[in-house]
């Protein structure tokens, strides 16, 4: 069945099926929803805040709208904007840079680890400038990245750390989860994360109560207190409704990492003849598989071998930020040859929770 042998194709996804699962739960959960009639910051955005931040191991948790406002607004809660330099990964997903872009500060690309694909701490302090506010660690396909370097760098340099965790709910390194190691983390629930809503939607965690209260007022018109705007603040809440659909999944969390997993496990075995570079899992770390994500010198040949088995792979990423039209002519005078190969080599094989089940 692993192997596939009757040819059924697999898909990076499969939200019915995971709807299935826990239908009863969800309908439950919907119909109180409803029947309370409260869907503008209400209970379900409390209760899940409170769970998150009891899951990943911080004292704070705050719901926003989708991955990107948080890290948007973990950039603006440090007082980070114009002048200031952020380092981010070269091959990380737009996403991670735009956020950036968006508080005013600006991008500087680290390469990658060619094996993890997160962030090379050994590269880190070479692009450390008197203009360096930041570090955004991003834990690329479910790996986290070597987090105890980078805060060891972050403090010798006096520098925040804000880790983009969209892809890592559930990954640790030495039993410590993502999202807990930084000064302010971001998290995604866009449906096809690990931990997925059913639609766009986001959560910032943090130990510091002065941090998740400036985040408090920034997602809601700068204001705490209705009618009273302290800052100049954003339209950023986390959906009451979607926040009701994670307090049921946040229960399978785990169990479908697990999943994840053992699929990963089974990938090595039927792929291990193929000329790939597979993932790897350092020791220490818990890899939670958002990715499995292969390297090839011959990618589009094997990705039409892979379709015909029956696998739909995708292409995590094609276009490093630096080149894409969005920053093309600012950053034309630079390369990231990592992060290019990366882009020509990389597949993204089917991994879900759910995947393989009836």
């Amino acid at each position: 069945m692993m192997n596939n042998k009757n040819l059924e194709t697999i898909r990076p996804n499969d939200f019915r099926k995971e709807y299935k699962a826990i239908e009863q739960e969800l309908q439950g959960k919907i119909a109180k929803f409803f029947d309370k009639g409260r869907y503008i910051l209400g209970e379900e955005v409390e209760t899940f805040e409170s769970a998150f931040a009891t899951y990943v191991g911080t004292n704070h948790c705050v719901g926003v709208a989708n991955g990107l406002d948080g890290l948007f607004l973990a950039l603006k809660a440090l007082g980070i904007g114009n002048g200031d330099e952020v380092l981010v990964p070269s091959n990380a997903y737009i996403a991670s840079v735009l956020a950036i872009s968006h508080a005013g500060a600006k991008p500087v690309f680290v390469e990658p680890n060619p094996i993890t694909f997160n962030i090379d701490a050994t590269l880190i302090e070479a692009k450390i400038t008197g203009n360096t506010k930041a570090i955004m660690p991003v834990h690329l396909y479910g790996l986290i990245s070597d987090m105890p370097a980078i805060m060891n760098i972050a403090q010798e340099n006096n520098l925040f750390v804000v880790e983009d965790c969209a892809q890592a709910h559930g990954a640790k390194v030495n039993g410590q989860h993502a999202g807990s190691f930084g000064d302010i983390n971001a998290f995604s629930f866009y449906p096809t994360k690990n931990l997925g809503a059913c639609g766009d939607a986001g959560a910032i965690t943090t130990n510091s109560a002065e941090l998740a209260e400036k985040i408090k007022k920034l997602r809601n018109y700068g204001s705490v207190e209705r009618y009273r705007n302290e800052v100049i603040g954003y339209n950023s809440r986390l959906d009451e409704f979607q926040a009701a659909i994670l307090n049921v999944k946040l229960n399978y969390l785990d169990v479908w990492n697990t999943k994840r997993r053992e699929i990963a496990q089974e990938y090595a075995r039927i792929f291990s003849d193929q000329l790939w570079t597979l993932p790897t899992e350092p020791e220490g770390y818990h890899h939670v598989f958002h990715q499995y994500v292969v390297q090839s010198a011959n990618r589009a040949e094997d990705m039409r071998w892979l379709k015909e088995q029956g696998y739909e792979c995708l292409i995590h990423y094609p276009v490093p930020p630096y080149k894409s039209e969005a920053y093309r002519e600012v950053y034309k005078n630079e390369n990231y040859p990592l992060a290019d190969k990366l882009a020509e080599q990389v597949i993204s094989l089917p991994v879900h929770g759910k995947m393989w089940q009836k």
